[in-house]
């Protein structure tokens, strides 16, 4: 069987905002009917990677492919490429005066979709949501999640092959996370839907196929969740501590077989096998050092702390 294209494609794409280089050489690959996450904290250059992608702004160079067509490409029908696209942005763009059922009816007249065709749609996404009961109430009444399942579905009523999700979390409570998580995997698994998104949560980005960890515009890492946490070992022990550079120290000291800790909010971190049982060692002899301890596996922040010497964390809240 042939393989299929990828459903986007990006080779040595650069940007520029005049002296500043917010995207350096980046590369990747997402094949059809995949979830691909772009994980990075604010300024990592996720922002002009999506507005690169839903063709906000015109590309430097022509290393980017949607759907086969190069943007930035003079033969690329650009119009018709966007009509393929489907754009949720991290701030809604409901019409809060607008019923549930205007806000989809607009979104599908806005592309050329009319009549029975657009009635279809519509009811189809409504229902696929959880929103048919909700199609007369105006939008400014709906909760939070309710709102992000709306803007879902209005991005979905052109039947896109390409949705692209800014920051899609953003403002949700654990529930409604999940339950707009759960509507991801329905979507790519009956519609067959690729799914890009940018996100600063390592969590979210673990529950992607692929992801790619941007740093100051640069890739820091790609590949599958699995295989990135993998190659910092399969334990990892939480030393809670109130000095970690303090305890780390004396820890080469007395243990230089261990490999190299890493702080990470404020708590250090070692991937070794029977973290349970150095962990007790640890808190038994260091009571005063050692507060608490934690076994647990490898993170994606993990990986973007190895990789790049910064906290994923601390720097996304800055």
């Amino acid at each position: 069987m042939t393989p299929l294209p990828p459903a986007v494609s990006a080779e040595a794409v650069s940007y520029r905002y005049g002296d500043r280089l917010a995207l350096d050489c980046v590369d990747f690959t997402v094949d059809p009917g995949v979830i691909y996450g772009f994980l990075g904290p604010n300024g990592s250059g996720k922002s002009t990677l999506f507005r690169l992608l839903a063709t906000l702004i015109p590309p430097q160079g022509e290393g980017l492919s949607i759907l086969g067509q190069v943007l930035g490409s003079a033969t690329t029908d650009l119009p018709a490429l966007r009509r393929r696209l489907g754009v949720v942005f991290q701030y809604p763009s409901l019409d809060l005066d607008l019923t549930v059922g205007e806000n989809l009816t607009l979104q599908g007249r806005l592309f050329g979709i009319s009549g029975a065709d657009l009635s279809l749609r519509r009811s189809r996404r409504l229902e696929q949501f959880g929103l048919t009961d909700r199609v007369g109430e105006r939008t400014r009444a709906l909760s939070g999640g309710l709102r992000r399942r709306v803007e879902l579905a209005k991005a979905l009523v052109s039947d896109p092959r390409v949705l692209l999700l800014d920051e899609p979390s953003t403002g949700l409570d654990p529930a409604a996370r999940r339950q707009f998580w759960n509507l991801l995997e329905t979507l790519r698994r009956d519609d067959d839907v690729t799914v890009l998104l940018t996100t600063h949560f390592f969590e979210e980005a673990e529950g992607c196929d692929r992801v790619l960890l941007l740093d100051e515009g640069r890739v820091a890492a790609k590949g599958q969740p699995s295989e990135l946490t993998a190659e910092v070992g399969t334990e990892t022990l939480t030393l809670s501590t109130t000095d970690p550079d303090e305890l780390s120290r004396v820890l080469a000291e007395r243990y230089p077989d261990l490999p190299t800790p890493w702080t990470l909010g404020g708590q250090l971190r070692l991937s070794v096998d029977g973290a349970a049982d150095l962990g007790r060692r640890l808190h038994d002899e260091w009571p005063e050092r050692v507060r608490s301890f934690m076994v647990g596996r490898p993170t994606l922040e993990d990986v973007f702390m190895l990789r790049t010497g910064r906290q994923l964390r601390e720097e996304s809240a800055s």
